[in-house]
């Protein structure tokens, strides 16, 4: 595995590690002002409509076991890199579920990745949050792929369709030969991504 592919993977979850794990800045201070209302979750046919961020528990960092390595420091040919591969595999294999969202009724756009199939369509599938995923790169940590089951056979569903699932998230550790999701989910409905609002 090249040097540069690992800093880049690692890279990519720092990003989101780094907005969930850090406090905000220091704010100066000023009088107390009421709290803005949250939004209210969006729910749409009775499934509450969630982010890829949110299978991330509160805390989890994806970069806590690499802190003190220099990635710039490793060469493509470099058996150290492999090593740091292997140990990214572990860690992102082991990645923790969000204990908040087993067991609820959840909507979430992501990317197919075939597992099995017959001549009714998929049968199962990994839905993964970003293109290529599992593919052309390495997979993400295990709490960034849900493990599907679809109700029915998804007819007309390929490889790396953008599509809507929803149904009852659980956490359920399931390795495969694609990759090892954190989440599994009996789909009740799936659909071709579109934006909300109704555009693609």
């Amino acid at each position: 595995m090249p040097a540069r592919l690992i800093a880049a993977l690692l890279g990519l979850f720092a990003a989101a590690a780094t907005a969930q794990v850090q406090p905000p800045p220091a704010m100066p201070a000023t009088p107390a002002a009421p709290a803005p209302k949250a939004a209210p979750p969006v729910v749409v046919g009775g499934f509450r409509v969630i982010q890829w961020e949110e299978l991330v528990p509160a805390g989890w960092d994806p970069m806590k076991e690499f802190k003190d390595v220099n990635l710039g420091a490793l060469n493509d040919g470099d058996p150290k890199a492999l090593q740091m591969m292997k140990r990214v595999r572990e860690v992102w294999d082991n990645a923790p579920a969000n204990p908040a969202l087993d067991g609820k009724a959840v909507r979430i756009p992501g990317f197919v990745v075939p597992l099995e199939e017959n001549k009714e369509g998929l049968t199962e599938f990994l839905l993964v949050p970003y293109f290529g995923a599992c593919i052309h790169t390495p997979p993400p940590p295990a709490n960034q792929i849900i493990h599907v089951q679809p109700k029915e056979a998804a007819k007309g569903v390929r490889s790396m369709d953008a599509v809507w699932i929803s149904g009852l998230l659980r956490r359920e550790k399931t390795d495969s030969y694609m990759g090892t999701s954190g989440y599994r989910m009996e789909a009740q409905r799936i659909e071709p991504y579109r934006e909300p609002d109704g555009k693609k």
